[in-house]
């Protein structure tokens, strides 16, 4: 006999703050040929695959708990939406909403039957679970050659010998060959379907990368396919948000989307700006990059995902995060525009009624909104990837578990600066005005605020908040209880918070990296009196998605 004594009030708790948005549809499937169509349901299987291999990769004990959740009888639609949305038994800011897992034995006596740590584990599932961190640094610092490279590959895990208690490494083809094997042989059935033969050569070289573990060409692919395919298809490992111990090993995630050609065209003119914009970044010429190449950027309405897409949802990617397909070929900007109509109507607007000022509350627009989404994006490209000083150490290596938050607090803000430089020179001309663009910003800060800051994306955003109210570019009246932008400081203020983020990823130097995210990534009173106010009037933190995809997987 088994018993579940899953929580149910946290798991309402973490429901309430999500919205469900429909995902999808024929409206977005007028360019597609018969061949497209019918390679979809063979790519939604590839996306369901997926997404098993991330369940194992997020904890070692996932795959038993979506396996015993999955089974009970009568079935628990609740505890199955949860673990839809969070991809594991912990919500936001980390909370588990599944208490415990016990198993009844024929005598009576209650037992454990799958232990649940309290948080998820920094070291995800691609390291032992007793692993220490300085024992694998001085593991890597023993090794030579290929071994070497491997244990410190974006695509294998890390594994311990049972009887010697030696660590050794796993490829990924061959640690999910199980789930790669089949996910393989679909994507090459649905590239021989596709109209468009780019995007057959990436799902054909992709099938082959499952098989082989070397990513690199088919990454080029991928940034090669053209911008006339009517589908676009990521698929692959590339985030290492899972991997909070050494932000190194990388998640399988799956999206599958249709174009936007017209959003497309309009976007397109910002990739010719990326050097022009890394050359006017406000540090010292050390910090800055040369021979950059322009990102291409493309604008896709989703249809369906799978793997490391837990809430809150992507609304827009700047892939691949390898620096070798990088160096060949750049990168590629993916902006989710139905995901970001969902969000800001849903979320964002709501925000801003209840914590801005209410003449700054008019200034928010949707297109502010997308445009710096557009450029947080645009911005993981500009900044130093390599220490100033040492130019074979990467900044993602010398800031280990400091890397994620910093990177995203980077996009944000160098993004926003890079908003000022292009209204300044006509590039975003007829659109929102500067004032727009800082209101806006403020109040998707709340919204980024709002999934924690024990996630990247919201320690990030909270950093921001913090330094830039600290040099008077935002401002909090104690009567009104509002949020306000002081014009007269907030481009200043956003300058100097470029240079100090710029500068303290170029040095590397983990230790004023700590101080700086211990002093600024915090959470203040009023702030969090704010956060109040929206969860007790109900403001959903963020959408979930309700795909438009039947049993057979067509839309």
């Amino acid at each position: 006999m088994t018993t579940n004594s899953a929580a149910t009030s946290p798991l309402s708790k973490q429901l309430a703050r999500f919205k469900e948005i429909q995902v999808g549809g024929a409206q977005y499937l007028d360019r597609l040929t018969a061949g497209d169509r019918e390679a979809i349901p063979l790519l939604v299987q590839v996306g369901k695959l997926i997404d098993s291999i991330y369940i194992r990769q997020h904890w070692s004990g996932n795959e038993a708990l979506h396996a015993h959740i999955l089974g009970l009888d009568p079935r628990d639609a609740k505890l199955e939406l949860g673990l839809e949305l969070f991809k594991g038994p912990w919500g936001l800011d980390e909370e588990k909403f599944i208490k415990s897992i016990k198993e009844e034995d024929k005598d009576g006596h209650v037992h454990e039957k799958i232990h649940i740590p309290h948080e998820p584990p920094q070291h995800g599932n691609y390291y032992p679970d007793d692993i220490k961190k300085q024992e694998y640094l001085d593991w890597v610092a023993s090794l030579e050659g290929q071994d070497k490279i491997n244990a410190e590959s974006y695509y294998h895990v890390v594994k311990r010998d049972a009887k010697s208690g030696q660590l050794y490494t796993v490829p990924y083809s061959e640690e999910y060959k199980d789930f790669l094997v089949p996910a393989s042989e679909l994507m090459t059935q649905a590239a021989r379907l596709v109209s468009d033969q780019s995007l057959a050569k990436f799902l054909k070289s992709r099938a082959d990368a499952f098989i082989s573990n070397d990513y690199v060409q088919s990454d080029v692919d991928w940034l090669r396919i053209s911008k006339e395919s009517a589908l676009d298809v990521t698929a692959g490992p590339y985030e290492n948000y899972t991997d909070k111990m050494f932000s190194i090993r990388a998640a399988y995630e799956f999206y599958l989307h249709a174009r936007d050609f017209a959003s497309s065209a309009i976007l397109a003119k910002f990739s010719s700006r990326l050097q022009d914009m890394e050359d006017q970044l406000p540090v010292d010429e050390l910090y800055k990059a040369k021979g950059l190449h322009p990102p291409a950027i493309v604008t896709v309405n989703q249809l369906y995902s799978g793997g490391d897409v837990a809430v809150p949802m992507t609304a827009a990617y700047n892939l691949p995060n390898d620096e070798a397909p990088i160096k060949i070929a750049g990168s590629k900007l993916v902006i989710i525009k139905n995901v970001q109509e969902g969000k800001f109507q849903s979320v964002l607007l709501p925000i801003a009624h209840q914590v801005l000022d209410a003449e700054q509350v008019k200034k928010v627009e949707f297109e502010a909104f997308f445009q710096h989404v557009l450029m947080h994006e645009v911005a993981h490209s500009l900044g130093p990837h390599f220490l100033v000083h040492d130019k074979e150490k990467k900044v993602r290596t010398a800031l280990e578990e400091y890397h994620s938050a910093m990177e995203e607090a980077k996009a944000d803000i160098v993004g926003l600066y890079a908003v000022g430089l292009l209204l300044k020179d006509g590039t975003l001309s007829g659109g929102p005005d500067a004032a727009s663009f800082y209101m806006t910003y403020l109040a998707s800060a709340f919204r980024s605020i709002r999934f924690g800051i024990t996630e990247a994306h919201g320690l990030g955003q909270a950093m921001q908040f913090e330094y830039l109210k600290e040099q008077g570019g935002f401002a909090y009246d104690s009567e009104t209880k509002k949020f306000r932008v002081v014009m007269e400081k907030i481009e200043e203020a956003v300058k100097s918070l470029t240079t100090r983020i710029l500068v303290l990823q170029g040095d590397g130097d983990k230790q004023k990296v700590k101080e700086f995210v211990d002093r600024y990534g915090i959470i203040s009173p009023e702030v969090k009196d704010a956060l109040n106010t929206l969860e007790n009037m109900g403001v959903p933190v963020d959408v979930y998605p309700r795909y438009r995809i039947l049993k057979d997987g067509t839309l």
